[in-house]
């Protein structure tokens, strides 16, 4: 326990902040108000940083790098209770520049590669603790037709950390479609390095992990992560193909709009002025129906920010189990080959993509993913923080860079929530 005077002066310290932070919030307009629910300034989480964050969103949208976003940081610190959680959350901008309907705290987004680890990596995971699948055994164990192009040592290991060796992507020519064209695609695929070699980063590993995923447990990958991971944790708006399960259009933000003829973007598959609103973004996981290990997964930041509070709680959340204690060491800490980016059976720790999104003081071994169409997760176990930004800054074509943007929050939530560099990078 903290001494008396102690309590006193960090009370009086955070009472100086907070109002440093309303002052300066006064003079930065928000897109949206803030919900007066929300423990924003209670203890845990720098208040004078949130002025800070408004700015650098703001600031991306009035220059077009993207036409809205949900923002939400959250630190709770070494409290256990659940009700002393301090989350700081905003809404800013429209669904598009099309659309002037306000981005609100609960708009559908989609997630692309979060998806990676809000739904294969943990159902692999998953898979493995019941004993129906061994990390360290070969995929071609699990699919014999793959045993080709240098793939028949591939592990479940090294497809999870990116260290197969396979090409990053599956081809778009000549057209395909369907889960099982990809399968056979993905197969045919020939590794470029020996499996365990090189990191590279490919979404033919999660691809062929969501296969996994319905080969070893008999369901699809979608039904399997609903029943259980996302109705467990009460992560109610988040699931594939959203349309069919009945969320309205107008609450998805839009990704990719069709160009016209003859502009920079009309090499999509999309027809000139068809938009993607509550359609998967991603062309692999498009071409596969929706579904796939790489990409797929619609959500909200309240949903995500679930998912988080569980890892940081070691696979548990409300009384609930989704993971066990050794699952999230294994999704959080460095699994890949010694000599490789770091990398968790999932999360991102030290590859070249975990830079941005870390930003300059949150320590190596932190960890979290990005998604393409401008979404991060960022977990720091040593300050028990955690940022999400669900952002649409692929619409209308995706050639905005939010790179800066993800450094910036990555900073800011990091100093908003007292996180040191201290934490040294978790080994296995």
């Amino acid at each position: 326990m903290f001494p008396i005077r102690l309590l006193r002066q960090r009370r009086t310290l955070f009472a100086v902040a907070c109002i440093a932070g309303l002052a300066a919030a006064c003079a930065t307009p928000r897109t949206a108000p803030a919900d007066p629910a929300d423990p924003a300034h209670a203890a845990g989480l720098d208040a004078s940083m949130f002025p800070a964050i408004d700015a650098a969103i703001q600031g991306a949208i009035a220059g077009r790098k993207l036409p809205g976003a949900v923002f939400l940081l959250e630190r709770d610190g070494d409290a256990d209770v659940r009700t002393d959680v301090r989350t700081f959350t905003q809404a800013y901008g429209t669904l598009s520049y099309d659309d002037p309907t306000p981005v609100r705290r609960d708009t559908v987004f989609d997630a692309a590669s979060l998806t990676k680890v809000l739904a294969t990596a943990p159902a692999i995971l998953m898979l493995a603790e019941q004993g129906k699948l061994d990390l360290d055994g070969r995929l071609v164990d699990v699919f014999p037709e793959c045993a080709n192009g240098g793939k028949e040592a591939i592990t479940i290991r090294q497809l999870l950390t990116h260290s197969s060796g396979l090409p990053s992507g599956l081809p778009a020519r000549p057209a395909w479609h369907g889960d099982a064209a990809g399968h056979l695609l993905a197969c045919q695929a020939a590794v470029t390095n020996a499996p365990g070699t090189l990191f590279r980063y490919s979404d033919i590993n999660y691809v062929l992990l969501g296969q996994v995923v319905q080969r070893v447990s008999g369901m699809p990958l979608d039904a399997f992560v609903r029943m259980r991971l996302y109705e467990p944790l009460g992560m109610r708006d988040t699931g594939y193909l959203p349309l069919r399960r009945g969320v309205a259009r107008a609450v998805i933000a839009p990704t990719q709009k069709g160009a016209q003829a003859g502009t920079a973007t009309a090499h999509t598959d999309l027809e000139p002025g068809q938009v993607l609103q509550g359609i998967v973004h991603d062309p692999t996981a498009r071409r596969m129906e929706g579904v796939a290990g790489s990409a797929g997964v619609f959500t909200t930041a309240h949903d995500v920010a679930r998912y988080a509070r569980m890892v940081l709680r070691n696979g548990e959340l409300d009384g609930v189990r989704v993971l066990t204690p050794e699952s999230v060491r294994l999704l959080t800490t460095v699994q890949s080959p010694p000599g490789l980016a770091l990398r968790g059976m999932g999360m991102d720790i030290g590859s070249p993509y975990a830079v941005r999104p870390r930003g300059t003081v949150y320590p190596v071994g932190s960890f979290g993913h990005t998604g393409f169409t401008g979404c991060v997760l960022w977990i720091d176990p040593g300050s028990r923080s955690f940022y999400v930004l669900l952002s649409n800054r692929v619409y209308p074509d995706d050639g905005s860079n939010v790179l800066a943007l993800y450094t910036a929050l990555g900073t800011l939530s990091a100093r908003a929530a007292g996180a040191t560099s201290a934490l040294a990078a978790h080994t296995r």
